[in-house]
This record gives structure tokens, C-alpha cells and sequence, in this order.
């Protein structure tokens, strides 16, 4: 498949306790992109300080690494042409007030501070993000029988 690109996405502490990481597997699944990686992981400080390494600067830096380590994290990894950015566009926009319904955040999410996942923004934070969490072992290298009937 041409122009194939894989993107970070994470079911934050609040999406797993509310119990939307099936609603959400089932959104990506349906659009058409390829789960290659996912785990259930309690994240150390050391992860998430580096996972947020480009916030550091900010009041509220703390408090998210914080918040971030109050629950398990559901990381993943999807597959399929231009996931990076359809996958923010399914997402929805960080600020609750201007997320459409539709989206996960959308539909799902209220504050800011709660805003149940997380996706990679660019392809540059995707291979960094990827590589924060998984070991190259840990992605799954596979052809969906479905690919002929969502690729061209």
C-alpha cells in the first residue's frame, strides 16, 4: 500500500475508567486503519515526562504527568493511509468547546483536563511517540484480507 504511515494514539486514564477504549478501537477500526500494536500499561514518570517533553515549559506540566500516571493507559498503534491526520481530524479538537460531535472528544469529553485520548500531531511526533512506547518487536507486521476492499 503506498504512502502507508503509522500514528501514536493513547486512550488516557480517564477513556479507560469510563470504559470508551472499545468505542474507540471500534471508530478506527471502521474508518478502515490497521491496528499494529496496543497494550494496557500503567506509564512510569520517567515516560511520560519524556512523552511530554515539549510541554515541560508549561504551569500545568506537572499535573498532567501526574493525572497521566493515575490509571492505566491503553497505547496503540494504527496503520492506513494518511492516519496521521485523520486520526486527529476523528479525534477532535483539544479545546472541548470547539470538538465536533462525531469525534471521540466530540462526543466524549467536556474539560480540558479530561480529554480521554491522545494522537500523534505530525509523522515526526508519531515515530517518536512509537518508539517511546513499543520496541520495533511489539509492532505487527500483517496484511488485513480487508485491505483490497479499503485501498484502491
Amino acid at each position: 500500500m503506498a504512502n502507508c504511515e503509522r500514528t501514536f494514539i493513547a486512550i488516557r486514564p480517564d477513556g479507560v475508567q469510563r470504559s470508551l477504549v472499545g468505542e474507540i478501537i471500534k471508530r478506527l477500526e471502521q474508518k478502515g486503519f490497521r491496528l499494529v500494536a496496543m497494550k494496557l500499561i500503567q506509564a512510569s514518570e520517567d515516560l511520560l515526562k519524556e512523552h511530554y517533553i515539549d510541554l515541560k515549559d508549561c504551569p500545568f506540566f506537572t499535573d498532567l504527568v501526574k493525572y497521566m500516571q493515575s490509571g492505566p493507559v491503553v497505547a496503540m498503534v494504527w496503520e492506513g493511509l494518511n492516519v496521521v491526520k485523520t486520526g486527529q481530524v476523528m479525534l477532535g479538537e483539544t479545546n472541548p468547546a470547539d470538538s465536533k460531535p462525531g469525534t471521540s472528544r466530540g462526543d466524549f469529553w467536556i474539560q480540558v483536563g479530561r480529554n480521554i485520548i491522545h494522537g500523534s500531531d505530525s509523522m515526526e511526533s508519531a515515530e517518536k511517540e512509537i518508539g517511546l512506547w513499543f520496541q520495533p518487536e511489539e509492532l505487527a507486521d500483517y496484511k488485513s484480507c480487508a485491505q483490497s476492499w479499503i485501498y484502491e
